[in-house]
């Protein structure tokens, strides 16, 4: 057993484990201080109290704010072209080609995408909170395609294998290059789901809320989760970093421990 931990490799597993547990520890800082940033911005719910708040503000503007909601279209929807029963605010269309080549210094195929078009639609749309009616308070959601996020949901996806003769494939063969098939994807911002926006909210002269691109250059953010769930999400992940910190640490810490115990006993004989 002495010699399992007097050996070169215990020193190697304990400094890389160590050294994984640093690692761990610089990830569950970054991950902890970017959620009590999150959670240091002011949080607010489409509901009479925000109207009182941005009433009482200078300019009738809160600058940088986050502001939860279920998806609702102001009119019409949009309507999935390829999903049944499925509407939304915003959608996005991509069609592309995957084809291969060969490349002659590899002496293999290559894939490659190319010729990709994307379509992108929208409709006005509000943030409700959960249960409310018409006449109660909404907040208009300006510039969804000038957000970054992850805020659609792919509702269709399929990919069209190319079909070819033997001609085709003949000529594919000494042109170096072959089609593989086209690819649809469909994804959509769905009426009613949750919604959570980071940016300024502005109470315009006509009494409408609306949440638009800051104008001091912070991130205009669009998620699609309530904002609850989307702290919840940054608490598991600093959580989940903080425990392989001391999982590696605990274990690197055993290993040098046993390592230098091993050698202090193997000197008294």
């Amino acid at each position: 057993m002495s010699d399992l931990f007097y050996s070169p490799l215990t020193v190697i597993c304990a400094g890389s484990s160590l050294a994984f547990s640093a690692v761990f520890y610089k990830l569950y800082k970054d991950k902890k201080q970017e959620t009590q940033k999150l959670k240091e911005i002011p949080h607010f719910q489409p509901d009479h109290n925000l109207l009182r708040i941005l009433n009482a503000t200078p300019h009738k503007r809160l600058h940088y704010v986050a502001v939860d909601g279920l998806v609702q279209a102001n009119g019409e929807p949009i309507t999935s072209q390829y999903a049944q029963r499925c509407h939304g605010v915003v959608q996005k269309i991509t069609v592309q080609e995957h084809w291969k080549y060969w490349n002659s210094m590899m002496k293999s195929w290559v894939s490659k995408t190319v010729n990709k078009k994307e379509t992108n639609n929208t409709v006005p749309f509000s943030l409700v909170q959960p249960g409310s009616y018409v006449n109660e308070v909404s907040v208009h959601v300006d510039s969804p395609l000038e957000a970054a996020g992850d805020y659609l949901e792919q509702v269709h996806k399929r990919l069209r294998q190319a079909q070819e003769g033997l001609v085709g494939i003949v000529l594919h063969e000494f042109s170096g290059e072959k089609p593989v098939a086209l690819e649809e994807r469909e994804e959509m911002l769905r009426v009613g789901s949750f919604l959570t926006g980071f940016g300024e909210l502005v109470l315009e002269q006509d009494k409408v809320v609306k949440l638009r691109p800051p104008r001091d250059g912070r991130s205009y953010i669009l998620i699609a989760s309530d904002y609850k769930s989307f702290i919840q999400r940054h608490e598991n992940s600093a959580n989940m970093w903080k425990g392989l910190t001391a999982l590696f640490g605990i274990t690197g810490v055993t290993l040098l421990a046993g390592f230098i115990h091993t050698g202090l006993k193997d000197k008294k004989k």
